[in-house]
């Protein structure tokens, strides 16, 4: 009720480092050829399998299989469940992550659990090894029909508690066509209690949602229970971004970042190129040859200064 100000009063955790989200600039971003495309096993869930969708008061969240993990990380990590993040008609964005300041639409988060240290997600939820979380912002552009299997069902999970079941399919489709390209960092849960548990994934490209689709999920929901007479909207449920403290974020990508280094250095070569020109083109002046080796004509000097001045 006071907003997130007031988190650390209860969770101390929420006031403490390591925090997420955080907003990605130039100044913190590290390359890492060392980070490779995600490994997504059991993600595409047959129809005949059923998704759990609930309204728990402060998001829209969806269980996943257990049969689903992610390889390629430290550990192997196993599906939880996904939820979002979005803001409102009133406000520009509602992603949790910025870059260079920039806010998105909404934001999906997909939770895993170390299923190699830990039984459940419960027993991982605090622990520094325990989370992986991969984070896909959302922008207005065309209708995506991957997303509408689970927007489509909102109108069921309306209020708090309320929960319908929801048909498998690919869950993979929710992320971005470029799965190579990401941010990497240690971080935390955006919710309270806030455990700085999380190792973050965040894909540098963005997936469309239709201005439709954002209408829907910024309206459909109430953090409130049906019967409770003064229903509060589900809007804004966003945190903002946290101080960084001297972290970095590793980037599997490096265009854009070594573009400038490169122009540098080729106008530093060409800078080069062109002072060794001047002196060896003042050295054969000053031998009586040309620049190309060839001694001057006497007068030719006085010649080619008329000539420069024309």
């Amino acid at each position: 009720p006071d907003g997130e100000k007031a988190w650390p009063k209860k969770y101390p955790f929420c006031g403490g480092v390591f925090q997420s989200p955080i907003d990605f600039h130039k100044d913190i971003l590290q390359y890492d050829s060392n980070l490779l495309p995600l490994e997504f096993i059991g993600y595409n869930v047959s129809p005949t399998e059923q998704f759990t969708l609930t309204n728990n008061g402060h998001s829209v969240k969806m269980y996943l299989s257990p049969t689903m993990s992610l390889r390629k990380l430290p550990f192997l990590y196993s599906a939880s469940q996904l939820h979002l993040h979005w803001g409102s008609q009133n406000r520009s964005g509602g992603s949790e992550h910025t870059v260079s300041g920039k806010h998105f639409a909404a934001e999906l988060h997909i939770v895993h659990y170390n299923s190699e240290k830990y039984p459940d997600i419960a027993a991982a939820m605090d622990k520094t090894d325990g989370l992986a979380v991969l984070a896909v912002l959302l922008e207005i552009g065309a209708f995506n029909p991957s997303y509408e299997k689970i927007f489509k069902h909102f109108r069921n999970v309306k209020y708090k508690d309320q929960m319908v079941k929801v048909p498998g399919f690919n869950v993979q489709e929710l992320l971005p066509d470029r799965l190579d390209e990401y941010y990497r960092y240690e971080g935390s849960l955006t919710t309270p209690p806030c455990y700085p548990s999380v190792l973050w994934t965040v894909f540098r490209h963005p997936v469309t949602i239709s201005q439709e689709q954002l209408l829907a999920l910024e309206t459909a929901m109430y953090c409130t229970e049906r019967d409770d007479p003064e229903p509060l909207e589900m809007v804004d449920n966003f945190r903002n971004v946290q101080e960084f403290h001297e972290r970095l974020v590793f980037i599997s990508f490096q265009e854009g970042f070594l573009v400038s280094v490169v122009i540098s250095c080729v106008l530093g070569v060409l800078t080069i190129l062109a002072v060794i020109f001047w002196l060896l083109k003042k050295s054969c002046k000053k031998w009586g040859r040309d620049n190309r080796g060839v001694p001057y004509k006497p007068g030719q000097d006085k010649e080619e200064e008329e000539i420069s001045k024309l």
